[in-house]
């Protein structure tokens, strides 16, 4: 939290140059020329560490020529959401709307769009991209260069990413998808249209958690015959090891612990052929690395994929270094990885670090050749048009995860529960007052 507090003065402090194509900084409505203070919608807001709150709020308006607002269907509740939750991403202000995982309907549209019209049923990328710079042109758009006008991120990165929906001021500063409604920069690009074929249960998971699972396994270099370790089995281990034996993986172990084991049987009886490891069972003096060895012919698994963060810490030295703020991350898990996997193995790194950490064991890295990947934020246009193909012919299948269905009202209380890991709940829909009834194959309400 004092590392984010610092970030936000700095970042006031320095000089914008204007170096976003489009309005940034506009994560809540309600400000004269962000919203119409005199229409209120239904928002989920950061209020601070391990604090939000449904707030009522001026509803978005078309900003800049290429906006789309949408009428929200549906979002969910991310992972990654819990890492601003619990205060771990600089430049998070009070007030921000969550949420960069959303579907809807149009609403109305500025001036310059042309390919989405009103009444278009949509999901949206979790990044915002222009569809025109180099990285665009290029299907990468997480890396747009147009979207985000963020000082410190150009200073620690050394260049920055794109826009990110609800996502906090690093990353551009646009109000998110844990809404009644939301502007979308740049509609044309990023919005994809869903067929009628496929309900929102489905479609919304395209704006993230299936294209980063997808790309933590393409961009890793998941090949036939390769044996796959994934760390962290919440949605996205657990899609990345459907995606892995999907793209010819001859074995998956997913490693996770500290819950009573239930994710990890989640899995399992959805990924059937899936081995498993839960590091906080294992027999004294015996690591995860160790484990791996022994159920790899003393070789290791030829590749490694990190899904969890760098924000959990294992131990006692690395808990109190990012207390204080010696570090933003720790480093346990990726060394976890670069000391398990065969030599000349991969190592993908997906789940969220957000700067710097200790005690990185880079020797280990360079002595015996280990390829580490950052997989970085999902380029979903790269992705999203194939996988939506494949789940209209039912290859993949969104709702293996998808646990519960929740009002928006509620996610003050949803958030607190996610946070626990409450047993059984692995993937949630938030449904909105537009949202039609709950498709056939997906949860039913909870009412809480």
């Amino acid at each position: 939290m004092a590392t984010s507090r610092a970030a936000n003065i700095v970042e006031k402090a320095m000089r914008h140059p204007d170096e976003a194509s489009i309005a940034t900084d506009v994560s809540n409505y309600s400000k004269d020329k962000y919203g119409e203070r005199a229409q209120k919608i239904k928002a989920l807001t950061w209020q601070g560490k391990n604090s939000v709150k449904v707030v009522e709020t001026a509803k978005p308006k078309v900003l800049d020529d290429g906006d789309v607002i949408v009428k929200v269907t549906g979002s969910t509740i991310c992972g990654s959401d819990l890492h601003l939750y619990h205060g771990f991403i600089p430049e998070l202000q009070k007030g921000d709307i969550l949420g960069h995982e959303f579907c809807g309907v149009v609403e109305s549209v500025g001036p310059a769009s042309k390919k989405v019209k009103v009444g278009d049923r949509v999901v949206a990328s979790f990044s915002i991209s222009c569809g025109d710079c180099y990285y665009c042109k290029q299907k990468l758009n997480s890396m747009c260069e147009r979207t985000n006008a963020n000082q410190i991120l150009n200073v620690m990165y050394g260049r920055r990413t794109a826009g990110v929906f609800g996502y906090s001021h690093l990353v551009g500063g646009f109000a998110g998808g844990q809404a009644e409604y939301v502007r979308v920069p740049y509609g044309d690009v990023n919005l994809l249209k869903l067929p009628d074929d496929v309900p929102d249960e489905k479609g919304l998971y395209l704006s993230d958690v299936l294209s980063t699972s997808w790309n933590a396994v393409v961009d890793t270099g998941v090949k036939k015959g390769d044996v796959v370790a994934i760390w962290g089995a919440g949605p996205v281990g657990q899609m990345v090891a459907e995606f892995s034996f999907f793209n010819g993986a001859s074995r998956v172990i997913l490693i996770d612990g500290g819950d009573g084991g239930w994710r990890l049987d989640f899995v399992k009886k959805r990924v059937p052929k899936l081995e498993t490891l839960d590091y906080t069972r294992l027999p004294k003096g015996e690591s995860v690395s160790k484990a791996l060895k022994r159920m790899n012919e003393q070789r290791g698994p030829d590749v490694a994929i990190e899904c969890a963060a760098g924000e959990y810490a294992k131990g006692w030295a690395h808990y109190f270094e990012t207390l204080l703020g010696m570090e933003t991350d720790t480093s346990e898990l990726l060394n976890e990885m670069i000391t398990s996997v065969k030599a000349f193995g991969r190592c993908g790194v997906t789940g969220v670090y957000a700067g710097y950490c200790n005690h990185f064991n880079i020797g280990a890295l360079m002595q015996t050749g280990i390829r580490l990947i950052g997989n970085g934020q999902a380029p979903v246009h790269r992705y999203w048009e194939h996988l939506l193909s494949l789940i209209r012919e039912d290859k993949i299948r969104p709702l293996d995860m998808v646990t519960h269905r929740f009002k928006l009202e509620d996610l003050e209380t949803v958030y607190a529960s996610f946070n626990r890991r409450e047993p059984g709940m692995q993937k949630v829909f938030i449904q909105t007052k537009f949202s039609s009834p709950p498709a056939p194959g997906s949860p039913t309400l909870t009412e809480l």
